[in-house]
């Protein structure tokens, strides 16, 4: 459940740290970096520096671009019912869809969770005092 005494910083940081590990875990790498951003019902993540070197070699082809793409999009695709449980246990609601994509040009990834409710606003006002 979504702990109130978390500030959205720190739920993004949660984030961000779970999708590292789990980077490293799953695909084998993890991100050079990685930031989180909770708008709305939507958890968007980006992860920079993803690609192998192997993989590198192969955004040389147009071949190798689409290689990467689906390999990426299969393996993550696979593994959703894992991060599903990892954003839920962290946000306290159930995530309804996951988007993804990576750049074989720059080695980002972003993910987007959709979530069954907005949290984004009342992350907004939790222990935040309005400013005068």
């Amino acid at each position: 459940m979504l702990m109130q005494k978390k500030s959205k910083g720190m739920i993004e940081a949660e984030i961000s740290n779970e999708l590292v590990k789990f980077e490293k875990e799953y695909m084998g790498r993890g991100p050079l970096e990685t930031r989180t951003y909770i708008i709305d019902d939507m958890v968007i993540v980006r992860l920079t520096k993803v690609l192998t070197r192997s993989e590198e070699q192969l955004t040389r082809t147009d071949e190798g671009k689409a290689l990467i793409k689906k390999v990426r999009s299969t393996l993550l695709e696979e593994a959703g019912h894992l991060l599903d449980a990892i954003i839920s246990d962290i946000v306290g609601c159930n995530v309804v869809s996951m988007h993804t994509d990576v750049s074989t040009k720059t080695g980002e990834r972003i993910i987007i969770f959709i979530l069954d409710r907005n949290i984004g606003d009342s992350l907004k006002t939790a222990g935040h005092r309005p400013q005068p």
